[in-house]
């Protein structure tokens, strides 16, 4: 399949960067004309709006750089990460990156990018300082920093009010959220009940999972005390008595209730087809025309953990870029607490003293503070990123082809989970 193909690449591509790779960074031409291009995975065009309004400010101070473009490469998370390595692998590498979650340990483990902490110490007013810890994990490798992590945006349950009135439900998601009720199965009985009417509506959907995007399950699993694998990461998970229970209700939601589309069958939320769906807080700006009412609350508590999920992108300065320093002093002043306000709208930030409903929603008119509370910076504050590991693009592709065999009616949940043990263990360990 091609998803496979494309995470296969990943790995291959980021192992010929390093092999390329020497101990010092890029630079050569930081001088004049210098034309800096950052790859990145958004197609939005008021979020790339908001980019070249950073960079357009950031020119002004300094004339040595012609240009800052901002190269959008479409596709699924899969296509992005192998498009991104395979430029990087090439002649054609960018100054910067946009740079997943889930590929963080390999591109952090590879070398293939610049430490950004001794420019971000550097530079006047950048306060690297309040950075957040937790957010910075994942990018941080002994005392270096290799991408700033300029995104840290949780999940959160978006509900369609119109919906949900419609199919007679009687307590929305907030009211349960209130009296402490908003739970897994609050959750699968609401989306159960939008999908009985037969009007064509979707009740939960899990977005860009599609059944292929295994990794954004963990907005479920956690809250069964499961995970992909423990936290040394050489123990796979997905054979534990808690995945086990997370899988089976998720199974007994599709196939069973109804409550989830089954494999093969799409429903976009965002344009009305859904009653509720599990999503970062970034997509709602797909509503700003108000198609219907909407809200958004945490995600669900689960028997073991009432359990955030993070995603996470970091922008990070390949070693192979032509302008390195150019691009590294760029990227401190594209996140500087300044402009992390302005991103702020799109891409929750990771500084300390943004991270506070009030100041989110001069940037956020779209949710109210106790939407930004309870959701962003609760999310923050409490969650954990999504699952992540070296050998990210092997590993995928594994668990991938191993729970298959579960996305059907009559499927052996526990077999299936020991399936994806038995393929993964030997990555796992090494």
């Amino acid at each position: 399949m091609a998803y496979r193909r494309t995470r296969l690449l990943l790995a291959a591509a980021l192992s010929a960067v390093a092999l390329a790779t020497t101990a010092c960074s890029g630079g050569a031409g930081d001088d004049t004309n210098i034309a800096l291009r950052m790859t990145v995975w958004t197609t939005d065009k008021n979020q790339l709006a908001l980019f070249d309004s950073i960079a357009a400010e950031y020119r002004k101070a300094h004339p040595e750089v012609a240009s800052v473009k901002f190269d959008v490469v479409p596709g699924d998370t899969s296509a992005y990460s192998a498009a991104l390595t395979t430029q990087m692998s090439g002649g054609n590498p960018p100054d910067l990156a946009w740079i997943l979650e889930r590929d963080a340990p390999d591109f952090v483990q590879s070398g293939a990018l610049t430490n950004l902490k001794p420019t971000l110490d550097a530079t006047a007013g950048y306060n690297a300082g309040e950075l957040v810890p937790s957010a910075t994990r994942l990018w941080t490798k002994d005392d270096s920093l290799f991408a700033y992590p300029f995104s840290t945006s949780p999940f959160g349950m978006f509900y369609n009010k119109n919906l949900l009135t419609q199919a007679g439900v009687t307590e929305t998601p907030d009211q349960l959220l209130a009296s402490g009720k908003w739970t897994w199965d609050a959750a699968k009985q609401i989306a159960t009940q939008v999908a009985a009417r037969d009007t064509g509506k979707a009740g939960l959907v899990v977005r860009e999972f599609e059944y292929k995007q295994w990794v954004l399950l963990a907005s479920v699993w956690r809250g069964f005390g499961a995970d992909a694998w423990g936290p040394d990461g050489k123990t796979c998970g997905f054979a534990s008595p808690e995945m086990t229970s997370a899988m089976t209700f998720l199974h007994q939601a599709i196939f069973t209730d109804k409550a989830l589309p089954g494999p093969g069958t799409t429903a976009d939320f965002f344009a009305g087809e859904s009653g509720l769906t599990i999503a970062q807080i970034s997509r709602a700006g797909l509503l700003k025309a108000k198609p219907f009412d909407w809200g958004i609350v945490p995600l669900p508590a689960g028997p073991k953990a009432n359990a955030q999920v993070i995603g996470q992108a970091g922008i990070g300065v390949p070693v192979k870029g032509k302008h390195a320093k150019a691009a590294a002093d760029f990227l401190a002043f594209f996140t500087n607490p300044a402009n992390s306000a302005k991103l702020g709208q799109y891409f929750p930030p990771a500084r300390d003293s943004l991270i506070n409903a009030a100041t989110l929603a001069k940037a956020n008119p779209l949710f109210s503070q106790e939407q930004l509370q309870n959701v962003v910076v609760n999310g923050i504050k409490t969650g954990a990123v999504l699952p992540s590991h070296t050998g990210s693009a092997r590993i995928a592709s594994l668990v991938q082809s191993a729970l298959d065999p579960m996305w059907k009616p009559d499927a052996n949940v526990p077999a299936a989970l020991a399936g994806v043990c038995q393929a993964i263990d030997p990555v796992l360990s090494r």
